[in-house]
């Protein structure tokens, strides 16, 4: 099933990431790497800053040029990622990558209860792991 989703999520032709920061230390920043690295076309999502790592931000999910059509990797606080989540659905965010650590019980409640099971990966597998092994089976 995580499979299926994976392969969903990384054949989308957009990208965005939440929880990216001037912090080039920080996970956010490193996954927002990981797709400028192969040339995605990925838009960081961040409240305060206007770029970060070259790229323009917006600030919400809400202001994503095509939410229907990206596929948003989530580095967050479990209670921030519960806001997220909320918007992301009532975007149409056709996939959400929650990494490592953004997921609680809150957070897997609010996905089961929604239905988001199908466009919602979480519970460990990351995507600076095993994306490459994924993109290579599309």
């Amino acid at each position: 099933m995580q499979t299926a989703i994976q392969k969903t999520f990384l054949s989308s032709p957009l990208f965005a990431v939440i929880g990216a920061s001037k912090d080039q230390t920080k996970w956010g920043t490193k996954v927002l790497q990981w797709y400028q690295q192969r040339g995605l076309p990925v838009t960081p999502i961040h409240p305060k800053e206007a770029e970060l790592e070259g790229l323009a931000t917006v600030r919400d999910i809400a202001e994503l040029p095509e939410p229907t059509r990206t596929s948003v990797s989530v580095i967050t606080p479990p209670v921030i990622t519960l806001g997220i989540l909320q918007k992301a659905k009532d975007a149409g965010i056709p996939a959400l990558w929650l990494q490592p650590g953004v997921a609680d019980d809150a957070v897997i409640t609010f996905v089961q209860e929604n239905g988001m099971e199908d466009r919602v990966i979480y519970g460990g597998p990351c995507i600076l792991v095993q994306g490459d092994g994924i993109r290579s089976s599309l």
